[in-house]
């Protein structure tokens, strides 16, 4: 598992900060009113959930590799539903900032969603090749 989570942290990084500069060269672009000040700070959230979700995940693979698809939903359902939490908390507190915030809070997750689903695929697919499974040679 640590060769994998240690390439799985360094795509990670690369890809966080090519979505940073991307997202800082739009806002450039932006009206200052489109942009949330908690920018910043879902980057570093995001990439935090991501990391721990993804840790969560290889572990669970290594112990059982039948069960990797329950947990991968059941991780995905609660990160979805802890989001939302969020969302809804600063929504409330934050009224001025709410329609940035949760649009860039959305742009964010589908990216950084579609990059875990990418790279579990792969760990998954790799993961049976390396098994022996006679139907895979």
């Amino acid at each position: 598992m640590g060769l994998n989570y240690y390439v799985f942290l360094k795509k990670l990084i690369v890809y966080t900060l090519i979505l940073g500069a991307l997202g800082y060269g739009i806002a450039y672009f932006l009206p200052k009113e489109f942009i949330t000040p908690t920018l910043p700070f879902l980057y570093v959230f995001f990439f935090s959930a991501t990391m721990i979700i993804h840790y969560i995940l290889l572990r669970v693979s290594q112990k059982k590799t039948s069960g990797f698809i329950n947990y991968f939903m059941l991780l995905t359902f609660g990160k979805l539903i802890f989001f939302l939490t969020i969302i809804l908390v600063y929504a409330l507190v934050f009224r001025d900032d709410a329609i940035p915030f949760i649009i860039s809070f959305f742009i964010l997750y589908f990216f950084f969603t579609l990059f875990e689903i990418i790279q579990s695929l792969k760990h998954n697919k790799s993961g049976k090749k390396t098994t022996g499974n006679p139907a895979n040679p």
